[in-house]
């Protein structure tokens, strides 16, 4: 089965058998579910929605799908092409639309792809949302507009440009700053749209731009998630070309990652707390990440004076910890950085303008900004489940093993050592349970991960 539904979405491999991929037939399926849904709660006739997609190859085609359904029920669409997933969620608002549709999976392979939903403030969909409108899929009761009600295209592909102004427009980010650095900075798009959209951003703020990877072809050259050993290309042009930095997004642009001078990774944990450090230094408060993200931040936002929380894991979940304390930036470790004042929703290219700004204001090297922040190291392993397997019963078990410690069951089971933590759950879009630890040292944060696979094997009778 690649056909993943959940609450956020749909997910999907392309080709196959509907119900088990992610073929033409579910694309509409679950596009007029959503459609239905919007209609239903929307008073009067108008209903719009904001249609963007990254450049994956099967992109158009499931666009065209979805665009055409929302059509056939009588709702207008502001067609955004290729776009980014924060770029679509800047121009819902601004277009005073119902909601919005991201057809992107992320940083997933070539032959995946997905619908990603918004609500009408341009924020992804709540739990209890997302399961109303995949119980409309299932029942498929929808109900189509006749001739003379169906709705209409209208393109907007000026959004990036606009999403761009946006991001220079913040009181944080100083582009005058950024220009007078004249910074060198290596991008590596993965050939989707952040290789528009980042160069882009980049040329707007007065940096000299070397582009690898830029053309939105969607054939991925390696690996589209942000991580080390996916990205060796990048880190040796920066080397090679004395750039002051690298930057790498993945195909929808809400994840990024850092290269410092020297061909070393910054560290997509340390994304989010480069930011964090700028931000709360000008405007100082509270800032949230999920439960598997690195201790950093907190360090970090306490040095400030400010309160840090941690929520369960996923968007949604971060963004309701953030408005319920007023916190002024959060995100996740996996690079992506939330900031209310613009929107929301994970931006690499708010991240990008206010670490550039405060590179700038710093006057060092990023490798020298890095050593100021304390040293964790993560380590993120997975453990593939098979059908017969009873996870909770697993979990539970971990549980009260460690029963003695500070632990967490928000979300899966977290347990706080003193200089350690080890983060358990289930994946919500992959059949495995993901084990993150972090700890003083890479080879410290590795033992742990692998002692607590080797216990889960034994509770498992996987051995």
């Amino acid at each position: 089965m690649t056909l993943i539904k959940s609450i956020s979405g749909i997910r999907g491999t392309i080709g196959g058998k509907p119900s088990d991929n992610l073929t033409p037939i579910d694309a509409v399926k679950f596009a007029a579910a959503y459609g239905s849904w919007l209609k239903e709660r929307t008073e009067g006739d108008s209903v719009k929605v904001v249609v963007g997609r990254d450049a994956r190859i099967s992109g158009e085609m499931i666009q065209q799908l979805v665009m055409n359904t929302l059509i056939g029920l009588g709702i207008d669409v502001i067609d955004l092409d290729l776009s980014t997933t924060p770029t679509v969620e800047v121009a819902v608002p601004m277009e005073k639309a119902n909601g919005g549709i991201i057809l992107t999976a992320s940083h997933n392979p070539k032959q995946w792809n997905a619908l990603k939903l918004l609500n009408e403030k341009g924020e992804f969909l709540s739990g209890s949302d997302g399961a109303e409108i995949l119980d409309m899929a299932e029942k498929a009761t929808f109900e189509f507009a006749d001739v003379d009600s169906l709705g209409n295209i209208k393109p907007a592909t000026h959004y990036i440009d606009t999403h761009i102004e946006e991001v220079v427009m913040l009181p944080l980010v100083d582009a005058k700053k950024v220009s007078e650095a004249n910074f060198t900075v290596a991008v590596d798009g993965v050939n989707s749209t952040g290789g528009i959209a980042i160069p882009r951003l980049l040329k707007r703020l007065g940096v000299n731009v070397i582009e690898l990877y830029c053309e939105p072809t969607g054939n991925f050259p390696h690996n589209p998630e942000p991580l080390k050993e996916h990205l060796t290309d990048i880190c040796q042009l920066v080397k090679e070309k004395n750039a002051d930095l690298g930057i790498v997004v993945d195909p929808d642009v809400d994840r990024l990652a850092f290269i410092s001078e020297d061909g070393e990774m910054f560290g997509e944990e340390y994304t989010l707390v480069a930011c964090a450090d700028y931000v709360l230094s000008k405007t100082p408060g509270n800032t949230v990440s999920n439960l598997s993200s690195s201790r950093a931040l907190r360090d970090i936002t306490q040095k400030h004076g400010g309160t840090y929380k941690a929520s369960a894991v996923g968007e949604v979940n971060v963004v309701q910890l953030m408005k319920d304390t007023n916190a002024i930036i959060g995100g996740e470790g996996n690079g992506g950085i939330i900031f209310p004042e613009l929107h929301y929703g994970r931006d690499s290219l708010v991240g990008v303008a206010l670490f550039l700004t405060y590179l700038a204001e710093k006057k060092m090297k990023v490798s020298e900004l890095r050593k100021t922040y304390p040293s964790y190291y993560m380590s993120k392993n997975k453990i593939e489940l098979t059908p017969e397997l009873d996870v909770d019963k697993i979990l539970k078990d971990v549980e009260e093993k460690y029963g003695s410690e500070e632990v967490s069951t928000v979300d899966g089971v977290k347990i706080d050592f003193e200089d350690h933590w080890v983060h358990l759950r289930k994946s919500n879009t992959e059949p495995i349970i993901r084990i993150y630890t972090e700890a003083g040292s890479q080879q410290k944060a590795d033992e742990v991960a692998q002692k607590m696979i080797s216990e889960i094997k034994e509770i498992a009778n996987l051995v």
